[in-house]
């Protein structure tokens, strides 16, 4: 794939790719979330795991299956480092779902490995091309490898699968028809603000925060992960809760806070956080319902989003986040594509790590 060295770069590309990816998913997955359904709902527990990005889509599953899906606590994410070392072996009346976009993660590898040598039923998500790595039982593919390594339609997209899944899983046609509504939506999103200018806005802060809760405590992860890969800026993601008890004395005015605000049971105290971020004097940026007055109240400004059930908005919530991220790269003068390949000392670092 080609190198650029200017605007637009490849990460760029794929964030205007998601609303044409995500209208093909389903229709390309639809024989194998037929079997995958049938394989989650005769297991007795269901684990779903990955690294990085991945891990937090995981999180996200993890929710879905047990809402959506009706798995209640049968539904568990666990990272696949800890998953590989830490827990008791699963068995034959298990299911793994392993998320790995480029199917190459060492842990996620091994635990589809170990749990295939147990008799436990094994499912990957996956991007184009790598189920040669990640030998599942059945696979759900995404997207074709994406040539920027941070990762935004690979993201999306395995989002998409999961939710599908456990709208199948669950039977839930509610769902599964809100579901249909997601490219249009990130359509619309795409278009809504000139992002270059809210990075102008709210580039050059000390610190960003980014806090949600429930299924968006990982967006709020996935954003500090795309800040720090885009834009090597220092970016932390908490869930609402976590934030309130501790974090937020780091904070300054010298700060911004981003704050995902669904309608939902953690809405009030990502309401919460965003009134103490405001106190201190940090910008407050919110990613809301266009109708949401008390959220306009108390931030600087919002992003509207558009209306989606809670279990789904991780969808739609994370492209802002991913623009931002992308555009503040720009104004830091950064590639969002090479996470510091240029730098003699990030390559000699890179190489000391295994993926």
């Amino acid at each position: 794939m080609t190198t650029r060295t200017g605007h637009p770069y490849h990460m760029h590309d794929a964030i205007y790719a998601q609303p044409g990816a995500l209208r093909l998913l389903a229709r390309a997955n639809a024989a194998a979330l037929t079997a995958a359904t049938a394989r989650v709902q005769r297991a007795a527990r269901v684990i779903v795991t990955g690294i990085g990005s991945s891990w937090h889509a995981a999180r996200v599953g993890e929710l879905l299956l047990a809402g959506v899906g009706g798995l209640g606590l049968r539904a568990r994410a666990i990272h696949a480092f800890e998953l590989t070392r830490y827990w008791p072996a699963l068995d034959a009346s298990d299911a793994l779902i392993a998320l790995s976009h480029r199917g190459t993660t060492r842990d996620t590898v091994a635990a589809v490995a170990a749990a295939r040598a147990a008799g436990t039923a094994t499912l990957a998500v996956t991007g184009k091309g790598a189920t040669t790595t990640l030998a599942a039982d059945v696979t759900l593919t995404t997207v074709d490898q994406e040539a920027s390594e941070t990762h935004t339609v690979g993201y999306t997209a395995a989002l998409a699968l999961l939710a599908a899944l456990a709208a199948g899983v669950g039977g839930d046609e509610t769902t599964a028809h809100a579901l249909e509504s997601v490219p249009d939506l990130v359509a619309t999103l795409l278009g809504q603000e000139s992002w270059d200018d809210l990075a102008e806005r709210y580039g050059g802060r000390r610190r960003y925060y980014f806090v949600g809760g429930g299924p968006n405590a990982a967006t709020a992860a996935e954003a500090a992960l795309k800040m720090h890969e885009a834009s090597y800026v220092a970016a932390l993601g908490f869930d609402c809760e976590e934030f309130l008890h501790g974090p937020w004395s780091a904070m300054t005015a010298e700060d911004a806070l981003f704050v995902v605000t669904p309608a939902g049971p953690a809405r009030a105290r990502c309401l919460t956080a965003a009134r103490v971020a405001r106190a201190i004097g940090a910008a407050v940026i919110a990613l809301a319902p266009e109708d949401d007055d008390e959220t306009a109240d108390v931030a600087s400004e919002v992003v509207a989003l558009p209306p989606l059930p809670e279990a789904l908005s991780p969808l739609i919530a994370i492209v802002p986040l991913q623009l931002f991220a992308y555009h503040i790269a720009m104004r830091e003068g950064a590639n969002p594509d090479a996470t510091r390949a240029e730098s003699p000392a990030h390559a000699r670092a890179r190489g000391m790590i295994t993926p």
